[in-house]
C-alpha cells in the first residue's frame, strides 16, 4: 500500500475489510481525532480502489470479434482491412489462432518513409524528396515482413490496471489478449481501458 493520496475520482464502497486493512497500516494506539479519521478514511479509500481495480480484468473489458490477418496476408490486404474498420492496427496470426506480431499504422510509415516517419506527411516528403514513392515496394511484401514482433499481449486475468502500466511503459495503444497456448481471444485498447472506470461505479 502506497503513501500516496488517491483523488476521489470514482465512487466507491468502502467494505469493513477495507477499513480493517487501513486500521492495520496505522501503527500505534488510535485515537480518533478528526485527522486521525481523515488517515484511516484514505486508507480505507485506497484499499477498496485497490481491491475494485484488481477485480476488474482484461476480459471483462476486451473486443471479442477482433480483425486480424495471416502472416502471408499481402499489405494491400492488410491496409484495406484497417482502413475499412478504422482501425490502427491489426494481429497477425498463424493457423491455429496463435498471435505472431501485430501491424499498425506506424509499421506502415517505416516501411515507407524510413524510422523517423510519424505522420503520413512524412511519407508525402519522402516521396517527394526521392521523386519515386516508396509505397511501391511495400506493395509486394507481406504482413510477417512488416508485424512488429514478438507482439505485447496479455492473459484474460490480467487486471485492467496492469494493462494500463504495460501500455504506458511499451508506449502502444492495444494488446492481444491470449490464452495459454498464445491463441487470440480478443483485444484490449486503451479505450476498454477508460471504459473500465464504469464498471467500477457497478461494484
Amino acid at each position: 500500500m502506497t503513501d500516496k493520496p488517491v483523488d476521489a475520482c470514482i465512487p466507491v464502497d468502502i467494505s469493513d475489510a477495507d477499513v480493517y486493512a487501513a486500521m492495520k497500516d496505522i501503527s500505534g494506539y488510535l485515537d480518533i481525532t478528526p485527522g486521525d479519521f481523515k488517515e484511516l478514511y484514505l486508507r480505507a479509500y485506497q484499499h477498496a480502489v485497490l481491491r475494485l481495480t484488481q477485480s476488474i480484468k482484461a476480459a471483462d473489458v476486451m473486443t471479442r470479434e477482433v480483425a486480424s490477418v495471416r502472416s502471408d496476408a499481402p499489405l494491400t490486404e492488410v491496409a484495406e482491412i484497417m482502413g475499412r474498420r478504422g482501425i490502427s492496427g491489426v494481429p497477425v496470426i498463424d493457423a491455429e489462432g496463435r498471435v505472431l506480431g501485430v501491424i499498425s499504422e506506424k509499421d506502415f510509415l517505416v516501411a515507407m518513409a524510413g524510422p523517423e516517419a510519424r505522420t503520413f506527411m512524412d511519407v508525402i516528403t519522402s516521396c517527394l524528396k526521392d521523386r519515386a514513392c516508396l509505397a511501391v515496394p511495400v506493395k509486394i511484401r507481406s504482413a510477417g515482413d512488416l508485424m512488429t514482433s514478438p507482439a505485447v499481449t496479455v492473459k484474460p486475468n490480467t487486471p485492467v490496471m496492469h494493462v494500463a502500466d504495460i501500455f504506458t511503459r511499451k508506449k502502444i495503444n492495444r494488446a492481444p489478449v491470449v490464452d495459454d497456448e498464445g491463441r487470440m481471444v480478443g483485444i484490449v485498447s486503451r479505450a476498454d481501458v477508460v471504459r473500465s472506470s464504469t464498471l467500477l461505479e457497478g461494484k
